[in-house]
């Protein structure tokens, strides 16, 4: 019944959309003084092309993001919104639940947060899917790999009077979804029953030595060069709610019971960011580091004997996650054209080899990032850390956002 009924009102949105003029961010379809109702989304088709060296390649097409959204208030200085996607459902759910908070505004150069946000953490994941120049995040800014991803609770973020200085701060629950090849944060609003359940606590400072410049990837005004500096950390613990995969043997020590999953206790991360913008040239480099322990030091089998916990990304339980990324694009000055290169590498304890890759892309913009085509040629060495095991990926996708 319930999605039956968001259906009818996302419907009902869309038709309503065609009575307003388009708006840079969503459509207004009403507006009263404090009062409004806004509507927007975002489509992202996605081909996709694998070619693993010595296996038979693949390809599929996709919804890789469908994502309406509504937002809206009645009260001054208090407003609200509500995003689902429809691209990314888990088991038999149809939907998963992205942004969906409460906003106030009343204080100078401050915004407060109250709900489901994103963490603080990594300036690549910071910047919205719709305004990426390489279709997707991989290594830095993915929540795979020990980037923390949207947490329930409270953020604020503010920023000084001349805007070049800016920081971020939040605390909430957040999920750990247990599979030792990743470590693998989500928030607890998409809940699969078997997550770790946990908190997260983060902060972040930027500088922007100029004048601020937004994240979004891709310099379309052309304008003289402006740069940001930014530095963040955050850190994750187990609130012992839920703990599925781990047990406390005969002597007193907490033991893993599935070869596969296991509980994570704590995890730390520091990152170092910056960007630049100008002339057409857009550019990010990250690097960030995120070190994790898990409950247990060993696994014990059906039959009761102990091995330590070495698996996937872990050795004795433990993995140190060593992620950078420099990715950059070159704007056309006459034609809506950009050419996109990314390198990016990933380390951990229990890899044999680091994991790295080379993208190669070009974006074609119908209307900047609202209407795009992005092609992307992504050449993989040593996946998941296995020395020799290298693929290739070719990757189509449209993304239209109203």
């Amino acid at each position: 019944m319930f999605k039956r009924n968001l259906l009818v009102l996302l419907v009902a949105c869309a038709a309503l959309a065609g009575l307003a003029p388009a708006a840079n961010a969503g459509i207004k379809v009403y507006e009263d003084g404090n009062k409004f109702i806004e509507i927007g989304g975002r489509m992202q088709i996605q081909y996709l092309y694998l070619d693993p060296r010595g296996e038979d390649s693949e390809d599929t097409i996709f919804f890789r993001r469908l994502r309406p959204y509504i937002s809206g208030s009645v009260t001054k200085d208090w407003n609200g919104k509500i995003q689902f996607d429809f691209g990314k459902s888990l088991d038999d759910n149809e939907l998963a639940v992205k942004d969906a908070y409460m906003q106030y505004t009343g204080f100078k150069n401050h915004k407060i947060f109250i709900g489901n946000s994103k963490t603080v953490f990594s300036r690549e994941f910071l910047t919205s899917s719709k305004r990426q120049q390489t279709v997707e995040r991989w290594f830095v800014g993915q929540h795979n790999f020990g980037s923390p991803d949207r947490m329930l609770g409270f953020r604020i973020d503010g920023n000084s009077d001349n805007k070049k200085f800016e920081y971020k701060l939040n605390v909430g629950g957040q999920n750990f979804d247990p599979d030792n090849r990743r470590m693998d944060f989500d928030t607890p609003v998409n809940d699969l029953g078997d997550w770790t359940q946990g908190w997260v606590g983060a902060g972040r400072v930027t500088f922007y030595p100029r004048e601020a410049i937004k994240r979004d990837q891709g310099d379309f005004k052309r304008g003289s060069f402006n740069y940001a500096v930014e530095a963040a950390a955050f850190y994750w613990t187990n609130n012992d709610n839920r703990i599925p995969y781990t047990d406390v043997d005969e002597n007193g020590n907490k033991v893993c019971i599935n070869e596969k999953k296991c509980d994570l206790d704590t995890a730390t991360g520091w990152e170092l960011s910056g960007g630049i913008r100008g002339r057409g040239l857009s550019v990010d480099l990250e690097y960030n580091q995120v070190a994790g322990e898990m409950l247990a030091r060993n696994f014990i089998d059906d039959g009761g004997n102990l091995t330590p916990l070495d698996s996937g990304m872990y050795v004795n339980g433990e993995t140190t996650i060593k992620k950078w990324q420099l990715e950059g694009g070159y704007m056309l000055a006459n034609l809506p054209i950009e050419f996109v290169y990314k390198r990016d590498s990933m380390d951990t304890d229990g890899y044999e080899r680091k994991w790295y890759a080379n993208d190669f892309g070009i974006n074609y913009f119908f209307n900047q990032h609202k209407a795009k085509a992005q092609f992307l040629y992504r050449i993989e060495s040593n996946v998941n850390g296995v020395d020799g095991a290298d693929r290739n990926q070719f990757v189509m996708q449209w993304q239209f956002v109203f």
